[in-house]
């Protein structure tokens, strides 16, 4: 058993009850990316809880205190990974910057906010990773800044294995606070899905970006 499962199941547990995971496999959601799933996660919502974002904070430090050498620099992805990353970053008594998804189009058009310079080391924090494709444009644009990425940490991971790959190939070691496997079997164990919805989930994850609840 890995050192992170206890706390996973305990994350997992947290997101189900206030909500900020939700599971509707027979009334998908739409994402932005216009995928049909029946998953929907807004780690926000954990801001609205002390406990909650406590804890996440702790954790967050525990892993990067763990798997990762002491940064530099704290930086959030924006925009939800800004508030928690300001938290991490005031716990262990670092800087923080976020990195936003373009540059600006007005005033001095940055990307990145705060101060940073050339030869930092950063660790990123963010509140979801399902492709990766976000996240690591927040790792491209740190180090053509001339930073060096040491690592992300987000809450939550679908763990697609495409993510996996996108990950592998940045170079760029990624950590979650919990995972799609946790967060099913959590689900399970406190009957806020079915077995019979398990196989639904289970195909979607599958072939997310093809999947059709009607087939």
């Amino acid at each position: 058993m890995s050192q992170y499962d206890e706390s996973a199941s305990k994350v997992a547990e947290f997101l189900l009850q206030i909500k900020a995971i939700q599971i509707r496999p027979d009334n998908p959601f739409t994402w932005a990316s216009g995928w049909k799933s029946p998953f929907y996660c807004d780690n926000r919502k954990t801001l609205s809880y002390p406990n909650i974002r406590t804890y996440l904070r702790q954790h967050f430090v525990n892993i990067i205190t763990n798997e990762f050498s002491m940064p530099d620099v704290i930086a959030g992805v924006a925009t939800g990974g800004i508030a928690m990353g300001a938290l991490v970053a005031q716990e262990m008594g670092l800087p923080f910057v976020y990195v936003r998804s373009s540059e600006k189009n007005h005033g001095l058009g940055n990307q990145i906010e705060g101060n940073i310079n050339e030869g930092q080391s950063v660790i990123v924090i963010e509140d979801l990773v399902s492709t990766g494709a976000s996240s690591l444009a927040a790792v491209e644009a740190l180090r053509k800044a001339g930073c060096k990425v040491i690592g992300m940490v987000s809450i939550f991971s679908y763990n697609f294995p495409v993510a996996e790959e996108n990950f592998k190939k940045a170079d760029c070691p990624l950590f979650s606070l919990t995972n799609y496997k946790t967060l099913i079997k959590q689900a399970l164990e406190s009957d806020y899905i079915t077995d019979k919805q398990v196989k639904v989930l289970e195909k979607w994850r599958q072939n997310p970006d093809k999947w059709d609840i009607k087939k």
